[in-house]
């Protein structure tokens, strides 16, 4: 089909192309926008054989060696090669918007000096995000100050990330915007009636499951979920606790063995990553998360759109932007909170980000109050009753079309 000279020609900007939260946005963009008939390409920085989200024919890269494959030499020449083989594919696809996925993305995008329409995006709470001292997160707080001035746009992904970035980042170009993450809510609902087809699998979802889906690190703290799954399970013997999703090395090594140490290991199971994780979402008593600091997570929109519900951490104040249609409608119980979606417990985050370097026995009060958040749901499916409240107005505000649309559109 030929091009007219005004329609959209788009490149997407995302670092991996694993089954994370971004990567995922990136496809949705990706599948919209070709409906639309717009020219779209896709540049992964790192593109690896076990890449889940994939582009087909319209997918670039910018190396096939993961970082954890490159010498810190190796890794700095990276950085500073990666903007200018952008701008040469920006250049060569005589590209009008660009969009970049996270903090890599957004640096390296901000660095082309090019001319498109240059459209960033910021997914967590990036005063703890960037708290450790690392030479990366340097770079991202050197672009907050200056190179991310040549954005025309950077899209929060909620009011509280907003805030975060103006208050307790110091940042201070006028180029922020909120667009909450977008969802094919229709499409979830069809890829979650696909069936699974292993036996073995179909068995775990005879008793009570819960589910953890997304990238396993030390972000997501899944430590916290094992020790509130494990008070739990002392009480309930049929209960099980899946993982879908891989990650941190160090991260998966620890939790596996930490289970192994509270010897619960053969409730807990991991699947490793699914290309199509939505039959298992839909199938769960509930989802479970314990971050130290979140966006606003994709996983928990898709779960309201199947109806699944939800047990949280306070991982930020977004979280009540997805989970609730007003604040007032929440009410504490017992020191948890109760929402349309589900629950939210006390945010585990207390000042590092590290792997715990022990397998301490006793729980934390805060993993006792999730154990209790995630008793009070499975009660509640136990009953023949669900917490999961004003499903069809919590989803409007991630229609697909409108935000879409909004992203391309200049601010005002």
């Amino acid at each position: 089909m030929a091009l007219k000279n005004d329609d959209k020609r788009i490149l997407l900007m995302l670092p991996y192309g694993s089954v994370g939260g971004m990567e995922r946005l990136a496809l949705t963009f990706y599948e919209y926008y070709r409906s639309l008939g717009y020219f779209v390409k896709a540049v992964k920085f790192i593109k690896l054989e076990s890449d889940i989200i994939n582009f087909g024919a319209d997918e670039l890269f910018l190396s096939l060696k993961d970082f954890s494959g490159m010498s810190p030499q190796g890794r700095y020449l990276f950085y500073i090669r990666a903007p200018l083989a952008l701008r040469k594919m920006i250049k060569k696809y005589k590209v009008t918007h660009s969009i970049a996925f996270g903090d890599m993305a957004n640096l390296f995008s901000s660095l082309t000096f090019t001319k498109e329409y240059k459209i960033g995006s910021v997914h967590a709470l990036k005063s703890v995000e960037l708290s450790s001292p690392t030479v990366f997160n340097k770079m991202i707080r050197f672009g907050f100050r200056s190179s991310y001035k040549n954005l025309d746009k950077l899209v929060c992904i909620s009011k509280s990330i907003k805030e975060d970035l103006m208050v307790n980042c110091n940042y201070s170009f006028n180029n922020l915007q909120v667009i909450y993450n977008p969802h094919p809510i229709k499409k979830l609902i069809a890829l979650s009636s696909e069936p699974i087809i292993d036996p073995q699998e179909l068995e775990l979802f005879q008793g009570e499951t819960i589910l953890f889906l997304g990238r396993l690190s030390v972000q997501k703290s899944p430590w916290h979920l094992i020790h509130a799954f494990n008070i739990l399970a002392a009480s309930r013997k049929d209960v099980r606790l899946l993982f879908i999703g891989d990650g941190d090395q160090q991260v998966m090594e620890y939790i596996k063995t930490l289970t192994a140490h509270l010897n619960i290991e053969i409730r807990v199971i991991f699947l490793g990553r699914r290309n199509n994780p939505y039959p298992y979402l839909k199938k769960v008593s509930c989802l479970a998360l314990t971050s130290n600091y979140e966006g606003t997570p994709n996983v928990i929109v898709e779960a309201i759109a199947l109806g699944t519900p939800v047990v949280t951490s306070f991982c930020t104040a977004g979280i009540l932007e997805l989970m609730s249609v007003d604040k007032a409608l929440c009410y504490y119980n017992e020191g948890i909170l109760e929402t349309e979606a589900g629950i939210i417990t006390p945010n585990f985050y207390e000042g590092t980000l590290d792997i715990p370097n022990s397998f301490e026995n006793q729980p934390t009060d805060k993993e006792r109050l999730f154990a209790k958040g995630l008793e009070a749901i499975l009660d509640a499916g136990a009953n023949g009753t669900s917490i999961m409240r004003k499903q069809d107005v919590l989803l409007k505000k991630f229609d697909l079309p409108t935000i879409a649309k909004q992203y391309l559109t200049t601010i005002n």
